[in-house]
């Protein structure tokens, strides 16, 4: 007779080692089944998991659609743009030309302003010379009448001319005037003739008698 085949002797050795593999299993089973229990609800947990993960469709956020502007707008855009700085452009011209005639016509009111002043000037020297003419003619004449007439004349004249032809008039020829006039006469135009060599706020004429 044969002995028995190697395969035949390969199969009953697995044969052997799976019956003692479960015979253990089963004995681990009946000692800790708790934990073999949690470990089967957490592989199905986690296979249930990477399905739902694996199946779920990603959400992606839309992205915003770029802004095209066609070239009809823009040449718009462009052409209103130019218009508003023309705009601006004849404005500021306009101001400019307000402001230079403004210039212009304020030259012209300030030359005419020196050309007034520069009259009012010469007319009034020429009153101012003319007056000084005036008075020294006048001073003349009463210097040379006699002192007795002189003063006949002055007690009837103005008092403000009396005091400006004596006050004009040398010493040496008013003083016999002086001295041929009313008393009372005299003595207020001495006095008027005092207080003008004095300051506005210090001459006292409001007593003054005549």
């Amino acid at each position: 007779m044969r002995g028995p085949r190697p395969i035949t002797l390969m199969l009953g050795a697995l044969a052997v080692a799976g019956v003692a593999k479960t015979g253990s299993s089963i004995m681990n089973l009946d000692n800790e089944p708790g934990d073999l229990i949690q470990s089967a609800f957490i592989s199905a947990a986690f296979a249930a998991d990477s399905d739902e993960t694996a199946t779920a469709p990603q959400s992606c956020s839309p992205k915003p659609r770029p802004i095209c502007e066609t070239p009809e707008l823009m040449l718009q855009a462009l052409s209103e743009e130019r218009d508003l700085l023309n705009s601006q452009k004849e404005r500021l011209a306009e101001r400019k030309a307000e402001i230079e005639i403004a210039e212009e016509k304020l030259a012209i009111d300030q030359a005419n302003l020196l050309d007034l002043k520069a009259e009012l000037e010469e007319m009034f020297d020429r009153i101012q010379k003319a007056q000084t003419d005036d008075v020294d003619r006048l001073v003349a004449l009463y210097a040379a009448m006699k002192p007795k007439e002189a003063a006949a004349i002055m007690d009837d004249l103005d008092i403000e001319v009396s005091v400006m032809v004596l006050a004009t008039m040398p010493e040496r020829d008013a003083a016999p005037i002086l001295a041929k006039l009313n008393r009372t006469r005299a003595r207020a135009i001495s006095r008027i003739i005092l207080e003008r060599s004095k300051l506005p706020g210090d001459q006292r004429l409001h007593d003054l008698k005549l």
